[in-house]
């Protein structure tokens, strides 16, 4: 594969499989990395790299994508990936926040290395689908580097900024809209089975008029109304996007009442034993209390 952009993925979990998944093809030699050895298995198959670590990745691409699930991961990440000889680019692509962000940039900024602040929304569905949005903040030089590769993974790119941290605001006013759109959305239609009306024609009542929504339209058809709590992001991710949205906020001195509280609801759902569930599995709180469910009639 010689000639290829040698480009590298760092954390292949749930969202992050699936994006570096785009990455393969024509014109890319992917190095990868992911602390559990069974998720490369299908990337070594498909002809990746497999590294023991970051720093191997480093070693090896310019540009180093990661997507990590807590901020303290993804700063020992970049950590090693500051260390590495090849890499001239890092796009942080986890939710882990303003500060954590500016202080990973930083780090590599004393190493000469860019960084792309480069957080996603959409769900696993839609990036198997092409139809990811992704949301970036740098300086534009790293950026434009960056973008060819972000435009293999995601539909649409939103450049929000020239500042790291922007991005990760951008992404944290989208999770606190989506928590707060499911909980009061599930909370109506729990109410609306418990009165006797069919949950299917509730959501499609809701998508042809005023409610309707990313809930309604996608979350609720595929995940709620079948049972099968799978549109792809686990709750404690949620819980703890929304936690560190509503302390962001804070700390500019914003006030967040309805945050607090719809905060307090999925914090009660993880400590009832949905931490690891699907995030739409929240509504199964909100069914206990009520005593109904919300299911389509005979499916």
């Amino acid at each position: 594969m010689s000639g290829n952009a040698a480009i590298g993925f760092i954390g292949l979990g749930m969202m992050g499989a699936p994006m570096a998944e785009r990455l393969i093809g024509e014109g890319v030699t992917l190095h990868v990395f992911d602390p559990s050895p069974d998720a490369s298995i299908p990337f070594r198959d498909a002809g990746c790299v497999v590294h023991d670590g970051p720093r191997g990745v480093a070693d090896a691409a310019a540009c180093v994508f990661a997507c990590l699930p807590k901020a303290a991961i993804s700063e020992s990440v970049a950590a090693e990936v500051a260390e590495g000889a090849a890499v001239r680019v890092h796009v942080e692509m986890s939710t882990i926040g303003r500060a954590t962000v500016e202080r990973i940039a930083a780090r590599l900024a004393a190493r000469g290395i860019g960084f792309v602040d480069s957080p996603v929304t959409g769900g696993p569905a839609r990036v198997r689908a092409g139809a990811l949005a992704v949301m970036t903040a740098g300086a534009p030089a790293a950026v434009e580097q960056a973008l060819p590769w972000l435009s293999r993974i995601a539909r649409t790119v939103f450049r929000v900024g020239d500042t790291p941290g922007l991005a990760q605001s951008m992404k944290l006013v989208n999770n606190l809209a989506v928590a707060a759109t499911m909980a009061t959305t599930f909370e109506a239609l729990v109410y609306g089975a418990r009165a006797g009306l069919d949950p299917a024609i509730m959501a499609e009542v809701l998508n042809a008029g005023t409610g309707r929504s990313f809930v309604t339209t996608d979350i609720v058809p595929r995940a709620v109304l079948t049972g099968s709590f799978d549109f792809g992001a686990r709750l404690a991710i949620l819980e703890k996007d929304v936690a560190l949205g509503l302390s962001e906020a804070h700390a500019l001195g914003v006030p967040m009442w309805a945050n607090e509280q719809v905060a307090r609801l999925y914090a009660f759902a993880a400590s009832q034993g949905l931490a690891e569930a699907d995030m739409s599995a929240v509504i199964r709180v909100m069914e206990g209390w009520a005593g109904t469910e919300v299911r389509a009639r005979g499916g």
